[in-house]
C-alpha cells in the first residue's frame, strides 16, 4: 500500500505487520518489540486494523540486522555468534550474567534451566513428562538392541515423543519451553531402571535420573553431586553440539529434532564421551594402586590423558573444583578422590594440567556402580537444557542464517565429463 508522507509530500510505501515480519526474518510479536524499542515507527493502518511500517525503514533495519545480528568470524577466523545465554571468562563462566558456579550450588538443575530459558527463577520448579509420551519412548527404546548407547537411546526417546506430540512445530516462545519442561523428564523417564534401585518416577530430576544410572541406593550427599553436576552441565558457550543446535534451529526444525541433532553430535570422544575415557583411565589407578604405570601406559600408545585441561581454561576448571568439593562430602567417593589426585600428581612432573569436569563426573560414576558410559548420559541429559535455550534464542533471529558460504578449492570448471 501506498501514503502520502504529509512531512514530505512524497507517497511512501506501507508494509503490513506480516509483510515487515516476513522481511526481517522475525515474529510479528517481535516487529511490535522494535516499535518499543524505538527501532521502528509504526502508523494505524486505514480503518484502524493493524499497525504499517514504512518500507525503506524496515529495509534499513533489515540491512542493519544483517551486519549486526548474523554470524561472523571473529578473531583467527573463528566462528562468532551473538547470545545471550553464557559467557566464559577468566576460568569463570556465567549464565545470563549469573556465576554458573553459585546458581548450581544453590538451585536444582530444573531452577537452572528456566533461568536458562527465561531469565527468571522459578524455585521448588520440577519438569512432569506426559504418561503417553514416556509410554511410546519407552516403547521405542525396548525395540533397540541390548548393546545400545546410552545417547542413542536418548536419541530414538526424542524422536518417538516428537512423533506423538502434534504441536511440536510450534516454535512460539511458550510452545517451545511447554516442550522443553516434558522433553527433559521425557528422556529420562524413557531410559531403562537399573536392578535393585529404587523406582521414582516424581521428585527433583536428579533422583529420577540417578535409578537409570545405578542399582545403588542414593544417598543425599550423592545426589546432590548428580543434581550439581546437571546444572553445571547445562550450557558451556559454543560447544560443537549447541553449534549444530543452533544451525538446527536457524533452518527451523523443532526443539525434538533440534535436541536430535545436539544427541548426534556428542557421541564424538572428543566431546561427551570424554568422561567414559576417564572413568576407565580411573579404574585402571585403581586396579594398580598408582597412577605411575597407567600414565606411561597412555602416553606410550601416543594418547592423551583423559579427564586433564580444558581448551577454554588456562586455570581450573569451575566445574571440577565445585564437583571435587562436594564428593569429598561423599564417603564412597574416598578411594577414587585419591586415585584422582593421583593422576593430576603423576602427570604434573612433566605437563602442568588441571583436573576438568570429566574427571569429576568420572570419581562419582565409579564410586556410586556407575558404568562407564554414565557420565555421557548426565552430560547429555543436563545439555538438553542449554540447547533448548539456545534453539529459542536462535528462533528469535533471522531464518537461515547460519549458512556459511563453502571457500571452494578443487578443479576449476568446466572441467571435462568423466569417461
Amino acid at each position: 500500500m501506498r501514503d502520502q508522507d504529509p512531512a514530505s509530500g512524497r507517497a511512501e510505501r506501507r508494509l503490513s505487520t506480516r509483510e515487515t515480519a516476513e522481511l526481517l526474518g522475525v515474529k510479528p510479536e517481535t516487529v511490535y518489540a522494535y516499535v518499543s524499542r524505538g527501532q521502528l515507527s509504526s502508523r494505524r493502518a486505514p480503518g484502524g486494523r493493524g499497525s504499517t511500517f514504512d518500507a525503506e525503514e524496515v529495509a534499513a533495519l533489515a540491512r542493519r540486522n544483517r551486519r549486526e545480528g548474523g554470524v561472523s568470524t571473529g578473531a583467527g577466523g573463528e566462528l562468532s555468534v551473538r547470545t545471550r545465554i553464557t559467557l566464559i571468562d577468566k576460568d569463570r563462566y556465567f549464565f545470563r550474567g549469573v556465576d554458573a558456579t553459585e546458581l548450581a550450588t544453590r538451585h536444582s538443575y530444573e531452577e537452572v534451566a528456566e533461568w536458562l530459558w527465561t531469565g527468571r527463577m522459578r524455585p521448588g520448579v520440577t519438569f512432569a513428562a506426559p504418561e503417553q509420551a514416556v509410554a511410546v519412548a519407552r516403547r521405542a527404546v525396548r525395540s533397540l538392541p541390548e548393546h545400545t548407547s546410552p545417547v542413542d537411546l536418548l536419541r530414538v526417546a526424542a524422536i518417538a515423543a516428537a512423533a506423538e506430540d502434534p504441536m511440536r512445530f510450534d516454535l512460539s516462545e511458550e510452545a517451545v519451553l511447554g516442550t522443553a519442561r516434558v522433553l527433559i523428564p521425557t528422556l529420562v523417564a524413557a531410559l531403562p531402571q537399573r536392578p535393585s534401585a529404587a523406582r521414582p518416577d516424581d521428585g527433583p530430576l536428579a533422583r529420577r535420573l540417578w535409578s537409570r544410572l545405578t542399582g545403588h541406593e542414593a544417598d543425599e550427599a550423592s545426589l546432590r553431586v548428580l543434581d550439581t553436576a546437571l546444572a553445571l552441565l547445562a550450557d558451556h558457550d559454543l560447544a560443537a553440539s549447541t553449534l549444530a543446535v543452533r544451525v538446527a534451529a536457524s533452518a527451523r526444525a523443532h526443539p525434538y529434532a533440534a535436541v536430535s541433532t545436539g544427541l548426534g553430535v556428542i557421541e564424538g570422544p572428543l566431546h561427551g564421551a570424554a568422561s567414559g575415557l576417564a572413568h576407565r583411565l580411573l579404574l585402571d589407578v585403581l586396579d594398580q594402586g598408582t597412577a605411575v604405570p597407567v600414565i606411561a601406559d597412555e602416553l606410550r600408545a601416543g594418547r592423551r590423558i583423559p579427564g586433564l585441561g580444558h581448551r577454554l581454561y588456562t586455570g581450573e576448571d569451575p566445574r571440577a573444583r565445585v564437583l571435587f568439593g562436594l564428593l569429598e562430602q561423599v564417603p564412597r567417593a574416598e578411594s577414587a578422590l585419591l586415585a584422582a589426585r593421583d593422576i593430576v600428581a603423576t602427570t604434573a612432573r612433566h605437563t602442568p594440567l588441571h583436573a576438568n569436569v570429566d574427571l569429576a563426573l568420572a570419581v562419582l560414576t565409579v564410586a556410586t556402580g556407575m558404568p562407564a558410559t554414565a557420565g555421557e548420559t548426565i552430560f547429555a541429559v543436563a545439555r538438553t537444557a542449554g540447547w533448548i535455550a539456545h534453539a529459542l534464542e536462535e528462533y528469535g533471529e533471522r531464518p537461515l542464517r547460519m549458512r556459511p558460504s563453502g571457500h571452494y578449492v578443487g578443479p576449476p570448471p568446466p572441467q571435462p565429463l568423466p569417461g
